[in-house]
């Protein structure tokens, strides 16, 4: 017997479905690839082989990221809405409208009687799709699959920009300070995704009945079907359900009657396993972070040995007084406490979700609880705010100074190195850049909406892969070939991603794509620069972008000067505030 076999390799996922001679189909599978394509689909073959045995296959892929499989292997590609179509016209003909939600695309297919499909695409914009809803959920600290049951049978709409998970996040962060329900919250992104779905993509073309739904979210998350109808004006009784809509192409592939690829299973795993590694790509690569192992290693110690801001244990401190420095962001609450010469008795970092007063009240609570510990009591001889909660924080706690950022993030540099001739500051969602010219703040340019250029652009990808921030980060310095991605936003370049997935680019490759990429945003798309030497020879660099050693090393890389770090980073806007506050002034 041969059995049909369709393979969907799409962005964040992989597809595959087998059909025996009579059409059934008799083993398929959804999984999510996190850029590991060839594993994951080995692991396809793999469990086929144990449910079939060994069988020959007449195979045909298709997918946003399949094309690579289909060079590397020689497998007859066909594009992934020409084969959801096939499956229609076979198996749903009284399908008039298809609603195809990706992990990074959405598409839109009507069908007519007497002419050929109507086939709408999003463009490079991955709003309103499955990656828009990961990063959602991701923000309000919820598995993907908990937000179905998440969602009540009341609930409220709030406006949330779905343009993109970037625009977005400020919508939702607002609504979670409000202390508005995860259910509305939940509810006002699924509401959201069909909008921007509908307006980008039904535009000025009715949706007939009956409606089918097919992509990973409407099949793990089936309440945004719901959403979808009521923005179609449609009743449940308009929808035809696909047997398994996740993997309506690559079903659709499995029926394609074009030229395929008629060849032994075990062949074709092995083909694409080996084929896929020998075309590795070399093209277009960046430079290498470290040259080898042994330059790597060496880099790393001397940024771990190296210190300039001195720490001292509440424990051990002998001093009577002590300055406090808080950095209340838009996401996170940093606090800084120094003692008579400046040294770092105690720390504090955490999340807001979405209450600062509460992360602020919790971490002084700490340190009073350290001090008690210790038998210790200190006078705070002055106390200073800085960053997004300043007037919220001050009002509160009754702090002596409200800082402006800047000034906190310079006057903690300067600390750091009095000859300053350049300070970038990468935070989660802004970035900061301050030009220093005869010991005075010169110039100093803000990102505006776009957060490509900041930490939480690598640190969501990353999760998005299924790593940690320093899981990311180390992948990246080991890169052979980093992925030239780009200087666009995190949703444009999920393209550039794709390629790179198609030319067999490694998890780690990519990694350090993106480091390259949030380093030379900054510089060439926030700063514009022409000439670099605008950059001098001193450049402190801070912001929890740069706990993440890849990125201060592809900053390295490209300007040619080495730059002064930290090793705490994104404590520096608090650490300048308490400067700031040891000095009684703002």
């Amino acid at each position: 017997m041969i059995y049909r076999l369709g393979l969907d390799v799409g962005s964040t996922t992989a597809k595959i479905a087998v059909l025996d001679t009579n059409g059934a189909l008799v083993y398929n599978a959804y999984r999510r690839h996190n850029t590991r394509v060839t594993e994951v689909v080995c692991t396809f073959f793999d469990e086929m082989r144990e449910k079939l045995g060994r069988c020959r296959v007449s195979a045909m892929v298709t997918g946003s990221a399949g094309m690579g499989i289909s060079e590397a292997a020689r497998i007859p590609f066909v594009q992934e809405v020409v084969a959801a179509s096939r499956l229609i016209f076979e198996k749903y003909p009284n399908v008039r409208t298809l609603v195809d939600l990706g992990g990074e695309d959405s598409k839109m297919i009507f069908f007519h009687p007497d002419r050929q499909p109507d086939i709408r695409m999003n463009g490079n914009c991955a709003g309103g799709t499955g990656a828009f809803i990961d990063q959602m959920a991701m923000l309000l600290n919820i598995p993907i699959e908990e937000l179905n049951s998440l969602i009540e049978p009341a609930y409220t709409i709030y406006a949330i920009a779905s343009r993109c998970g970037v625009f977005a996040k400020t919508d939702v962060q607002n609504l979670i300070s409000r202390e508005v329900s995860k259910s509305d919250i939940v509810a006002s992104v699924f509401h959201a995704v069909a909008m921007q779905t509908m307006n980008t993509l039904a535009r000025a073309c009715d949706v007939a009945p009956k409606v089918m739904f097919c992509g990973g979210p409407f099949s793990f998350l089936p309440l945004l079907k719901d959403f979808f109808l009521k923005a179609m004006h449609l009743q449940p009784n308009d929808v035809v359900d696909a047997d398994h809509p996740e993997i309506v192409s690559a079903h659709g592939a499995a029926l394609m009657e074009a030229a395929r690829l008629e060849v032994d299973a075990d062949d074709l795993r092995r083909r694409i396993a080996e084929e896929r590694v020998a075309t590795a790509p070399r093209r277009n690569a960046l430079p290498v972070l470290f040259a080898n192992d042994a330059e790597r290693e060496r880099w790393l110690l001397h940024e771990k040995e190296v210190e300039m801001v001195k720490k001292v244990p509440v424990a051990g401190y002998r001093g009577a007084r002590c300055y406090v420095g808080l950095d209340s962001g838009s996401t996170t609450t940093k606090i800084a406490i120094i003692g008579e010469d400046k040294e770092l008795i105690y720390s504090y970092y955490a999340h807001n979700n979405g209450n600062p007063l509460y992360a602020v009240k919790s971490g002084l609570q700490e340190f009073a609880d350290k001090l008690k510990a210790a038998g210790k009591s200190l006078k705070i001889a002055g106390s200073a705010v800085t960053g997004y909660g300043e007037d919220l924080i001050r009002a509160a706690f009754g702090i002596d100074h409200g800082v402006v950022e800047t000034i906190a993030h310079y006057t903690a540099a300067h600390y750091l190195n009095e000859n300053l001739s350049f300070v970038l500051d990468i935070g989660g969602q802004d970035m900061k850049a301050i030009f220093i010219k005869n010991g005075e703040i010169s110039r100093v340019e803000l990102n505006e909406a776009c957060s490509s250029g900041c930490g939480s652009f690598v640190e969501t990808f990353g999760k998005s892969l299924g790593f940690t921030a320093p899981q990311f980060a180390a992948l990246a310095c080991t890169a052979t070939h980093p992925c030239d991605l780009g200087t666009r936003c995190t949703v444009f370049m999920n393209s550039k991603v794709k390629q790179s997935l198609r030319e067999n680019a490694t998890t780690a490759d990519i990694a350090a794509g993106l480091s390259y990429s949030v380093v030379k945003n900054c510089l060439f798309k926030v700063l514009k620069f022409n000439d670099l030497q605008e950059l001098g020879d001193n450049i402190v660099v801070q912001g929890g972008a740069f706990k993440n050693a890849s990125i201060q090393r592809a900053l390295e890389v490209v300007t040619g000067k080495k730059v002064t770090c930290s090793k705490i980073p994104e404590l520096m806007g608090a650490y300048g505030a308490a400067l700031i506050a040891m000095n009684g002034k703002a």
